[in-house]
C-alpha cells in the first residue's frame, strides 16, 4: 500500500493530477523490486556489473537473440548503435514522421541528416512504399519504428535495405515483446532498440537496451558504451564512445519485472479490449487499431476524434486524465525536412490517450467509458 500511494504521489508532481482522478498512465512496483533493490545494495551491486550481465541475458533469452547490451535509454540505445554502425556527418538516415523526437536526435546528434517519411492511411507506423523515393548515394540506414507495439512492415524494409546495401535499425522502444508472424519487433534487423522509461512495458525508472544477432556490433555496442574501452583497466582506446553504462540497481529493478512480463501482457490486453468493446458504436471516436491476434502488444490506447479538444476538456471535468498525441516531427523548427505528411497530420490533430498501462484498473477503464459515452 506505501509504495501505492508513493506511485500516485509521484503522479501528481510529474502530471499534474490530484489523487483522485484517473491517471492517462497506470504501472506500479512493489515488494519484490524493493526486494532485489536492497540486494543489491547489501551486495554492493551498484554500478554496472553482474546484475547488469544477468539482466541482459535475460532480455536477450526472452526475445530469442544471442546478445543485449543495456544503456542508459532508449535514445541512447539508438544513438549507441547509429555509432557502432559509423553513421557519421552528412550521412541521411531514413525515418517516420510519426515517432517521439529521439529517433530523430540520435543521427542528428552524430550530424547525419533525417529523411522524413509519412504513415500509412489507417495507423501510426512507416509507409514503406514511401522509402525508396527518400534514397539517394548518401543514404546509410533505415529506423523503422514500431509505434505502440504496431510492426511496421519488415520483409519490405529488410528487402529495400539488402538492395541498396542500407543498415536497419529498429526502434522498438513501445514495442518490448510485440510480436508479428512469429517474430519478436527489434530482432529481426542490424539492431532493436527498447526502452525501460516509466511509461513502458517494462520500467527501470530509466534505462534501455540494444538487442542484435550480430557478434561484430555487439563487441562494438560495448566499446561504445564506455569509451571504446572493455573495461577501465586498459592499456589502449579503441573506439569513440561515452558513459552510456547501466548499473546493477537498475538491473536489480528490471530483474523484477521481467518476473511479471506474462502478466503484464494479459493486464493492457485486457485493457484495450475493453475499450474497442465499450466505445465501438461511438461515431464521434474512433480507436487507433493494435493486432493483439497477431500478438502486437498495446502498450498505449490511442483514439481519433474531431472534437479531441472539447472531448478531453469535457473527460478533465470528469475526473479523467488524457494526453494529446505528440506533434509530428516536421513540426520541428531545428532540422531540415520537406514536403507534406497528409496521414501524420491527421494522427497529430486528432489522437489522444485513454487511461492505460498495465497496472489500471479495469473499474477505471469502465468510468473513462461511461464518461466518454455520456460525451455530448
Amino acid at each position: 500500500m506505501a509504495a501505492a500511494s508513493s506511485y500516485r504521489c509521484l503522479l501528481s508532481k510529474l502530471w499534474g493530477i490530484n489523487s483522485t482522478m484517473i491517471p492517462w498512465w497506470r504501472t506500479t512496483f512493489g515488494d519484490e523490486e524493493i526486494r532485489q533493490l536492497t540486494a543489491a545494495v547489501t551486495h554492493e551491486q551498484i554500478s554496472q556489473g553482474p546484475l547488469t550481465a544477468e539482466f541482459e541475458a535475460r532480455v536477450a533469452q526472452m526475445l530469442n537473440v544471442p546478445y543485449a547490451v543495456a544503456t542508459t535509454s532508449g535514445s541512447v540505445a539508438l544513438l549507441m548503435t547509429l555509432m557502432a554502425l559509423g553513421i557519421k556527418p552528412d550521412d541521411e538516415v531514413i525515418i517516420p514522421n510519426r515517432t517521439w523526437i529521439a529517433t530523430a536526435h540520435a543521427p542528428l546528434i552524430l550530424g547525419a541528416k533525417v529523411k522524413l517519411v509519412d504513415v500509412i492511411k489507417d495507423l501510426p507506423v512507416m509507409d514503406v512504399s514511401q522509402i525508396r523515393m527518400k534514397i539517394t548515394p548518401h543514404t546509410k540506414a533505415i529506423i523503422p519504428v514500431h509505434l505502440n507495439g504496431r510492426a511496421v512492415n519488415m520483409d519490405e524494409v529488410l528487402a529495400l535495405a539488402r538492395e541498396h546495401g542500407l543498415h536497419v535499425v529498429e526502434d522498438a522502444c513501445q514495442a518490448l515483446f510485440s510480436r508479428n508472424n512469429g517474430h519478436f519487433l527489434g530482432t529481426r534487423s542490424d539492431a532493436g532498440c527498447f526502452s525501460f522509461g516509466v511509461t513502458k512495458f517494462i520500467s527501470t525508472g530509466q534505462g534501455g537496451v540494444v538487442v542484435t544477432r550480430s557478434s561484430k556490433l555487439f563487441e562494438k555496442l560495448k566499446l561504445v558504451r564506455n569509451h571504446g574501452v572493455v573495461d577501465n583497466f586498459t592499456d589502449r582506446w579503441n573506439h569513440l564512445g561515452c558513459n552510456f553504462k547501466f548499473t546493477d540497481l537498475l538491473a536489480a529493478f528490471g530483474l523484477a519485472q521481467l518476473n511479471k512480463v506474462e502478466a503484464k501482457i494479459t493486464s493492457v490486453n485486457r485493457v484495450y479490449s475493453r475499450y474497442v468493446e465499450g466505445l465501438k458504436d461511438l461515431s464521434f471516436l474512433k480507436i487507433i487499431p493494435v493486432n493483439v491476434p497477431l500478438g502486437e502488444v498495446p502498450l498505449f490506447v490511442e483514439v481519433l476524434s474531431e472534437q479531441r479538444t472539447r472531448l478531453m476538456e469535457y473527460l478533465k471535468k470528469t475526473g479523467v486524465q488524457t494526453r494529446p498525441s505528440l506533434p509530428s516531427l516536421n513540426q520541428s523548427w531545428y532540422f531540415e525536412h520537406e514536403g507534406r505528411y497528409p496521414y501524420s497530420d491527421l494522427f497529430a490533430s486528432q489522437g489522444f490517450f485513454l487511461p492505460c498501462g498495465p497496472d489500471q484498473p479495469i473499474e477505471n477503464v469502465n468510468t473513462v467509458i461511461r464518461a466518454i459515452q455520456s460525451f455530448q
